[in-house]
Order: structure tokens, then sequence, then C-alpha cells
């Protein structure tokens, strides 16, 4: 049994596994920390930067999702800096990302969406960019639409990580995008359409085909 030991977050004395994530022990506290890119059991990797909270002694402000709770840590997840932070990087990503949450199929369950709703993002202060890359939906299982992703690499981490590894980057910079074997379609690139992908997805980039509308 993992030991316990005692940290605060937000000025809160709370008990968390010595160890933890700090995502996982905010969130046995009572306290969500704004992720995009963390998959809870794999190692954080501090893509999308949306979970930087402030920790007492440290300058900067740090990923949570790359640092384990300790005792005596105290963190705080909601200030102004932080949210600052946060609505800047929201801002950007919304500048790339399709404007259509009224009708868009995962609008209830979209991350994006709710963090805009939060941060008041109502619509992005950089030019907006445009990438047209086309969905793939020549199969009758997924869809995978790269035009929605916000490149934090959760589909690719958890294909590789249960062994599967037909999910990779193509590409650098804002322009990356997600695709299937050497640039295929998913029925020829050895996709075998466990829907593992579907469920770690944060927005609309990859869902089942025929949730599609």
């Amino acid at each position: 049994m993992a030991k316990l030991i005692t940290m605060k977050i937000n000025g809160k004395e709370v008990k968390a596994e010595e160890g933890a994530n700090l995502i996982d022990a905010a969130e046995s506290a009572g306290f969500h920390i704004p992720n995009l890119c963390y998959l809870k059991g794999l190692k954080g990797i501090g893509a999308c930067r949306m979970c930087l909270v402030e920790i007492e002694g440290m300058k900067a402000p740090m990923t949570a999702c790359t640092l384990k709770a300790k005792e005596g840590m105290s963190i705080q997840t909601e200030t102004e800096r932080v949210r600052e932070i946060r609505k800047f990087v929201t801002d950007l990503i919304v500048s790339m990302h399709p404007l259509d949450c009224m009708t868009c199929t995962k609008a209830s369950e979209c991350n994006l969406m709710k963090y805009a709703y939060d941060l008041e993002v109502k619509e992005s202060s950089f030019a907006r960019k445009s990438f047209a890359f086309g969905a793939d939906d020549k199969n009758p299982f997924i869809r995978l639409d790269p035009d929605y992703c916000v490149l934090c690499s959760k589909c690719i981490r958890i294909c590789k990580h249960q062994g599967t590894n037909v999910l990779d980057f193509k590409g650098r910079g804002v322009g990356m995008r997600v695709i299937a074997g050497s640039d295929q379609p998913l029925h020829e690139s050895g996709c075998t359409f466990c829907g593992s992908c579907i469920d770690v997805c944060p927005v609309n980039a990859i869902i089942e085909a025929d949730r599609w509308r």
C-alpha cells in the first residue's frame, strides 16, 4: 500500500499517495487541473501546457503532469498567472481549430470547449489558420479528422502503449497531423479498430464513424 503524504492544494491541507502524479493527487482531493495531453497511468509529457501550476519555492509555473506528489508540497492551481497562461494556450489552439462548437459531434464532451468556456475564450485573438487536411472516413468504424486535432498525442501514445503502433505524427510544428501507418487510410494501416484512440481523444479528431453528423 502506497504511503500517504500531506500536502497543500490551493491552501487546503490534503492527503495523497506519495509519488502519485500531481494531476491525479489533485483530482483525488477534489481539485481539477485542466489538461489535454495527460493520460492516467502513463508518464506525463507536458505537451499542451494547460496543466501549469504554481509551486511554493519555484519561480516559474510547472507542468503538473510531469510532477509527483511529495511531502510538504504546496501548489496553487488557479492563480491569475496560471489562468493567463492557460488562456493564451487555449486562444492559440482555438485559432487553428474549427469553430463549429454548436454543431460539433463531441460538443458536450469536448475538453477544449469546456476550457475555452471557463477561460472566456469566445474567439481567438490570433489570425485564423486552416490546414484542410481532410478526414479519413473510408472505414465503417473510426473517423480520423486531423483538422480538429490539438496535437496532444494521446491517441499515438495509447496506440504504442498497447503494442499496436499504428498511429504517429507526420510533419513539424503546427502543421503536424496524426497519420496511420505510412500515411494510409486506417483500414489499410494495420489498425485493429480497438477504439482506444477514441476513448482518449479530448476533442472531435477521432470518433466513432457512425456518430458523425
